[in-house]
């Protein structure tokens, strides 16, 4: 039995993190509250300020954001607003430091407190909240358990009522896996397909596509393309997609130069774009040629940009 990518636990780092945020921040805070000419001396500012009950008032918010901090360790995926919120303005303080530095308002040594209070904490805070989206949209989107492939492809049917396995006993069918439909590598594989058809079906190649939106959305996007009389399965939940051992992207698969650059040709200059996220952002692609119920050849995609030569593929038949 497959079981659930939504059982990702949270990992045992996380919880102590935000703990040590929090106690961090509370005693900062009052720290600040209790000596605030003290304190400003030790942060590098060179004279009180006419107001330290400003100062005082800083503190004040950096301890609420301790408490904050605090409870969400309880539950770090639960309570990833706090977090959110709190990277925030772990962001916009030193963006803060740097322009009244640059204005002359601000010694550099001011900039000190900065270190601990914000950029410390960056990376295990974008951390938890990547994990936090992952497993979101992950636990949304995807059944509490799975099916072998040989019992999904019975159960998964096209717009006409036709399973996968019963197309692939037909004849020869390349598979394509999409991506979310908001993704410009989704909308470009269509793209391509739509130019390759004629050779793929010269090879006695049918093509099909399963996706993860529902199939009165989907059906615009496969119109747009001009291959919605191509069968299509829709999969919301990611049974087959599980089924064909089609993952997750990493953070590095996902978030990488290649990725940026061709998104930026796909979207901008081959036109197109991108638009709403409806699905799961984390879902890879892939392709698979099948026949009889067996996967004949596959590709499975090492970032979302990663598209096979579809006619090459079909080729696999022969071999």
């Amino acid at each position: 039995m497959v079981t659930s990518e939504a059982e990702q636990p949270v990992s045992p780092w996380m919880k102590p993190a935000l703990r040590l945020a929090g106690i961090y921040n509370l005693t900062w805070g009052l720290w600040v509250m209790l000596f605030p000419i003290a304190s400003l001396k030790v942060c590098g500012y060179p004279a009180p300020p006419t107001y330290p009950e400003l100062w005082q008032c800083i503190g004040m918010i950096v301890g609420v954001y301790g408490i904050g901090y605090w409870i969400a360790a309880s539950d770090p995926f639960r309570h990833w607003p706090i977090v959110f919120v709190g990277l925030l303005g772990k962001i916009f303080g030193p963006i803060g430091f740097l322009i009244a530095y640059s204005q002359g308002n601000l010694p550099l040594s001011a900039g000190l407190v900065n270190i601990f209070n914000d950029l410390i904490w960056w990376g295990p805070f974008a951390v938890i909240l990547w994990n936090a989206l992952r497993f979101a949209q992950t636990r949304n989107a995807t059944s509490e358990t799975g099916l072998p492939f040989s019992e999904a492809i019975q159960n998964f049917r096209s717009q006409d009522g036709t399973s996968l396995a019963e197309l692939s006993n037909r004849q020869p069918f390349l598979v394509l896996f999409l991506r979310h439909s908001g993704c410009t590598f989704c909308r470009e594989a269509l793209s391509e397909i739509q130019m390759q058809r004629p050779k793929i079906e010269s090879e006695g190649v049918q093509i099909a596509f399963v996706h993860m939106e529902d199939e009165e959305h989907g059906k615009k996007l496969f119109e747009r393309y001009d291959v919605a009389d191509l069968p299509r399965i829709s999969d919301p939940k990611q049974v087959l997609y599980r089924a064909f051992e089609i993952g997750l992207g990493r953070f590095s698969q996902l978030m990488n130069f290649n990725v940026f650059w061709k998104g930026f040709l796909s979207a901008i200059v081959k036109g197109h774009g991108f638009s709403k996220v409806r699905s799961n952002v984390f879902r890879m692609p892939g392709t698979f040629l099948i026949h009889n119920e067996k996967i004949l050849a596959r590709h499975i995609a090492k970032d979302p940009s990663d598209h096979p030569d579809y006619g090459n593929l079909a080729c696999d038949i022969k071999n």
